[in-house]
């Protein structure tokens, strides 16, 4: 029997929990929230409006939410992850029905204050599913393949949702966040050969379900000086950038490519670009550390964490920091096709500013109740 499933379960007060907050985690994600608020500003040509000042707020808010959702105990996420998962499952269904469309897709649904991405939501709520199913599972259970067929297919059903609308990077993402928990639970490398091999068997057929300017950004991907001025002007613009930027960079406020507005969306997507064209290399590889440092902090929570759940989640949190940042990066450097991926926390946006928030606020609460272990009473909905 699982050692998660025994013991005396510490239970802390109001107190200690607030005394336990990590002022360390707080500090990286406002060190990086700080530099996108800089780029914004740099992006609005040296103004708070309509950028800087409304991701400032968002990131407020999300702070709260953060630090609430880290006071929590970690039981009672283990109880509400299956309903959060529902939640953003009907979420993306409702998008189908009653989304907003926006720049080709179909992503939002409008709520009259704000628009949500339920896409950005099933990034988290897929973590808190599979960390729910795999917890207590033994290497046994693991190995065999009529256990992993449920959850197999949580995550193929966002998949499929999120790539109709169509957003095939996050949908990669979802796949690969999935992935990656599937993996640290033990599942064997050469299942994971036969999915990988099914899938490149299967691209020929997929190729044809594509859009059209799906499959543009593919052979655009591919060789960007067939259209420099249409469907390659994106990535052509960005390593101009990228390359004008130099070591030191051309100084803030300063970067032509984006001031000039030859960068797109030098707000959203591509702000790496203009962050290395005004801060260069050293600015660059500046975030880069804070990334690696947030990521590392993450990981090294998790694994102090003396239940699987616990353990899960941390990790599969810090793993989906890391396939936002190097997604995001790699597409602006042309290492990888064009899919749409904000830099978390510096791009402008609010529901994916607020989902890693949440996202961390789960880490915080694995290290405030990293002590706890999950009996069999906390999986029937006893804490």
């Amino acid at each position: 029997m699982s050692g998660d499933y025994l013991g005396h379960q510490p239970e802390l007060s109001l107190g200690e929990k607030l005394w336990q907050i990590n002022w360390k985690l707080i500090l990286l994600l406002t060190s990086i929230a700080a530099v996108g608020w800089t780029m914004l500003y740099s992006a609005a040509n040296g103004s708070i409006d309509p950028w800087a000042s409304r991701q400032a707020t968002r990131f407020g808010i999300g702070l709260c939410v953060m630090v609430a959702v880290g006071l929590i105990d970690l039981r009672i996420w283990l109880r509400l992850s299956y309903p959060i998962y529902a939640v953003a499952l009907v979420l993306l269904i409702a998008v189908e029905i009653v989304g907003e469309i926006g720049m080709g897709a179909q992503r939002w649904i409008d709520l009259g204050v704000i628009q949500i991405q339920p896409s950005e939501i099933m990034k988290i709520a897929i973590v808190l599913a599979l960390a729910r199913y795999f917890h207590g599972a033994s290497l046994e259970e693991v190995g065999r393949p009529t256990f992993l067929i449920v959850p197999l297919l949580m995550v193929l059903a966002p998949v499929g949702l999120v790539m109709k609308q169509p957003d095939l990077g996050t949908a990669l993402m979802v796949m690969m966040v999935g992935g990656a928990i599937f993996f640290l639970v033990g599942v064997r490398l050469w299942k994971f050969g036969i999915v990988l091999a099914g899938a490149a068997a299967s691209i020929p057929v997929a190729w044809q379900f594509l859009h059209d300017y799906q499959k543009n950004r593919v052979l655009i991907f591919l060789n960007p000086e067939n259209d420099p001025l249409g469907a390659g002007y994106h990535i052509t613009q960005s390593k101009i950038a990228l390359g004008s930027g130099g070591i030191a960079g051309k100084g803030f406020l300063m970067g032509s490519q984006s001031h000039l507005n030859f960068l797109p969306e030098k707000q959203t997507d591509f702000i790496f670009t203009m962050l290395a064209e005004e801060l260069g290399m050293i600015g660059g590889t500046g975030l880069l550390l804070l990334y690696s440092l947030l990521i590392a902090y993450g990981i090294v929570i998790s694994l102090r964490c003396r239940n699987q759940f616990g353990r899960l989640v941390g990790l599969g949190v810090s793993t989906n920091l890391f396939l936002y940042v190097f997604i995001n990066i790699a597409m602006v450097m042309g290492l990888i096709p064009v899919v749409g991926i904000p830099l978390p926390l510096i791009s402008y946006g609010g529901t994916a500013m607020l989902t890693v928030l949440f996202g961390f606020g789960l880490v915080m609460s694995v290290y405030i109740h990293r002590d706890i272990r999950i009996t069999r009473r906390t999986m029937a909905g006893d804490l």
